[in-house]
């Protein structure tokens, strides 16, 4: 039989009696989602706990609150936390290498905001730079204002990039997922004028909204922009191209939405997202391959991804007399990167460089691909001078005594820490064609030996400190 976790949770009593009456192998599809509610998770441990076996299966063993999972195996960290372990992991690094699922390219925007803030202060900053959790919700805010030009901006490009994957898959489509009805409207809007033709539009609360999915997925349509709806248990094997137009910052939301992009048909198919420059987000698309676990955390208030959840909640009515709601004012946007298979490529690159990458790649075609374009875009910056014929001196001229030699100006903090990633990431490289063991779980396992956030979070210290561990671990055998 089968039965809902809604179903189980009105009869208990029922199901359990059914239970032990006969041998049960129960198995539970989705199982984090009997943690959504204390009344499902306690209800399927009363029915079920009698069950001569369970299986519980999730895409999604993580959850963002510290509800358990029932019948989930928790072991405690060295910080009295509690994480989840499992019996089988088959995540994205196997599967991509199995051909199941595509490679997905992350390709990252930046660009200036400018906005009001309820005090009447107007702030400007740059997306991606280090700012205070209330600063980046509402820089990021901005960027997704559908009258600034950071969304306009990345729509286009967006499109552009979907010109690209159809030449090779003709059906392909993209799939834009919005805040909140009013900018869904606003985005389609945008796409009409760039495209020429009105993309499909979903609400949750309009009635037609499955059909108008299951109609899309079948059709030859190229955009569909969507209110959070298409995430999980949405099949649209022809999406290709997404834009994370939404300030929802959770691993869960970001990993349901970015499974709805790699659902391989055939071999050598690519996926590409485009996202906003913020630190979460990109630490999400740098550790793609990693395993994730729902973790219990002893003190929840103190979750930083809760804090900035909590700082991107809507609050544009004033909180006392007279303070005016926050207002975004400006909003440019240019292209900063590309992350793909735990590495970075593009500082510095044409935007063009990446949205002309076939569609059409298998994943070590992708990587080798990216770091060509890397090694051209680096070159046409810093041209090599023409050797000379005849043979010069490459020492530095000695100093006059008493005068000091002037020494070379000392590299931005933004280039010294492109060049510790760079480096990292080289290694990482490395360490993955010695080992098997996939990019973004190396990544993993740098930050549980050193501590310290994602790679594009890290200070110089921090990647400076996983350099030295990886370098440890070649030498000892590890």
């Amino acid at each position: 039989m089968a039965v809902t976790y809604a179903q189980v949770a009105a009869h208990p009593a029922l199901h359990r009696q059914r239970t032990l009456n006969r041998r049960t192998l129960v198995i539970f599809d989705e199982i984090h989602h009997a943690g959504d509610a204390l009344s499902w998770g306690e209800a399927a441990r009363e029915a079920f706990e009698p069950a001569k076996r369970r299986m519980g299966l999730t895409g999604t063993p993580f959850r963002t609150d510290s509800n358990p999972i029932p019948f989930v195996t928790y072991t405690e960290d060295a910080d009295g936390a509690r994480r989840s372990s499992s019996d089988y992991v088959y995540g994205y690094g196997p599967a991509l290498d199995d051909g199941v699922v595509r490679p997905v390219i992350f390709l990252a925007y930046s660009g200036e905001m400018r906005w009001r803030t309820r005090a009447g202060d107007e702030i400007a900053a740059t997306l991606g730079t280090p700012m205070t959790a209330d600063q980046l919700a509402q820089a990021w805010r901005t960027a997704l204002d559908p009258e600034g030009e950071w969304v306009a901006r990345v729509l286009e490009a967006a499109d552009r990039r979907l010109t690209e994957v159809r030449r090779g898959m003709p059906d392909a489509a993209g799939l834009v997922i919005a805040n909140d009805h009013a900018d869904a409207r606003a985005y389609a809007a945008l796409l009409r004028r760039v495209t020429g033709s009105r993309p499909v539009v979903v609400l949750s609360d309009d009635p037609s909204a499955s059909r108008k999915i299951g109609a899309f997925a079948t059709s030859g349509d190229r955009w569909l922009v969507a209110v959070r709806m298409v995430s999980e248990g949405v099949d649209i094997p022809r999406l290709a191209v997404g834009v994370f137009a939404t300030s929802v910052s959770t691993a869960l939301f970001f990993a349901q939405a970015v499974g709805r992009f790699v659902r391989a048909r055939r071999r050598g198919e690519t996926a590409s997202v485009f996202l906003p420059s913020v630190p979460v987000l990109l630490g999400y698309a740098a550790e793609l391959e990693a395993e994730r676990d729902h973790v219990l955390r002893l003190r929840p208030d103190d979750d930083p991804e809760r804090e900035l959840a909590e700082a991107q909640r809507q609050r544009d009515t004033a909180d006392e007399l007279g303070e005016a709601p926050f207002t975004a004012l400006e909003a440019s946007a240019h292209f900063d990167r590309v992350l793909y298979d735990g590495g970075e490529f593009g500082s510095g690159a044409e935007e063009q460089d990446f949205l002309g990458l076939p569609g059409l790649l298998e994943p070590d075609q992708v990587t080798l691909l990216l770091r060509k374009r890397q090694a051209d875009q680096l070159k046409r910056q810093n041209p090599q001078p023409e050797r000379s014929a005849a043979p010069t001196s490459t020492a530095a001229p000695m100093a006059p005594a008493g005068v000091t030699q002037q020494t070379a100006a000392p590299a931005s903090a933004r280039e010294t820490l492109a060049s510790l990633r760079k480096e990292l990431n080289g290694l990482i490289a490395a360490w993955h064609h010695r080992t098997g063991q996939p990019h973004g779980v190396i990544h993993a396992d740098l930050r549980k030996a050193c501590g310290g956030p994602p790679l594009p979070e890290a200070t110089g210290e921090q990647i400076r400190a996983r350099i030295a561990m990886l370098r440890r671990w070649a030498t000892s055998g590890r």
